[in-house]
């Protein structure tokens, strides 16, 4: 039995994929985002842990809820691929009882190694979605914003592709950081490349978050910064539905 750092459920999630989800924050992340709105996940190796069993148990509350509405868990963060062998088991328990599994993740830490493929291939055999967070294309702007660079997140979206595990991608738009036209071509013609994308999607910045900054002392280096116009959000929209080539963008109501 394999335990997991968690930070925290949500029982009636609507945002992080289709239908009802139960979703699960779990602890640590090797990301250090600019606009992270947990930033109390990113400490690695703390958390509640618990097992697969205790989640499922939970889950199971809400199973009526959950599966009449199209919907399933999902684990986010922090960064949920920190801890590929505990949602193994927790992806391999929730197909047990018929749970639609997807995972949350940036990407971070992917490796283009044997042991990392090894341990993936085994968890995608459980999972039915992955969420991407593709924070910029841009590779100087994603380091500046991230702490990292983005070549290893962009060669996780082509091994997703390759493996055609199904996929929604989705882009923080943050005004004067990743709004840029170019940056924006850029990004849907990446997408354009992959072959397992069933959606894309953009998340306006807000400033929810900033609150868990100031408590933990921490200085908010996009303090200024406001929330996109919705003619930003369209704007951006348009430009991404232009060079995705396909039609998965899927525009606000």
């Amino acid at each position: 039995m394999v335990l997991g750092n968690i930070h925290s459920v949500e029982s009636f999630g609507t945002v992080d994929g289709p239908g009802i989800r139960f979703v699960v924050f779990v602890q640590g992340c090797p990301l250090r985002c600019r606009y992270c709105h947990n930033v109390d996940t990113r400490a690695i190796g703390i958390g509640k842990e618990m097992s697969a069993e205790q989640i499922v148990s939970e889950l199971k509350d809400y199973l009526p809820f959950i599966q009449s509405s199209g919907g399933g868990i999902t684990v986010s963060g922090g960064e949920p691929l920190l801890q590929i062998p505990f949602l193994i088991e927790l992806f391999q328990a929730c197909k047990q009882i018929g749970v639609h599994t997807a995972i949350d993740t940036s990407g971070g830490c992917y490796v283009d190694s044997p042991h990392f493929h090894q341990m993936f291939d085994e968890l995608a055999k459980y999972t039915d979605l992955v969420l991407l967070d593709l924070k910029e294309i841009d590779p100087d702007k994603h380091k500046w914003l991230t702490g990292v660079p983005n070549k290893n997140i962009l060669a996780f979206a082509r091994y997703l592709s390759e493996k055609r595990i199904p996929m929604w991608i989705r882009h923080v738009l943050v005004p004067g950081i990743t709004d840029s036209e170019s940056d924006l071509i850029g990004l849907g013609e990446f997408i354009s490349t992959l072959d397992n994308v069933e959606r894309v999607e953009i998340l306006p910045y807000h400033k929810l978050g900033v609150y868990k900054w100031e408590n933990m002392g921490l200085d908010y280096t996009l303090e200024g910064v406001e929330p996109p116009s919705n003619n930003d959000v369209m704007r951006a929209y348009k430009l991404l539905q232009q060079n995705v080539g396909k039609d998965l963008v899927v525009m606000p109501e």
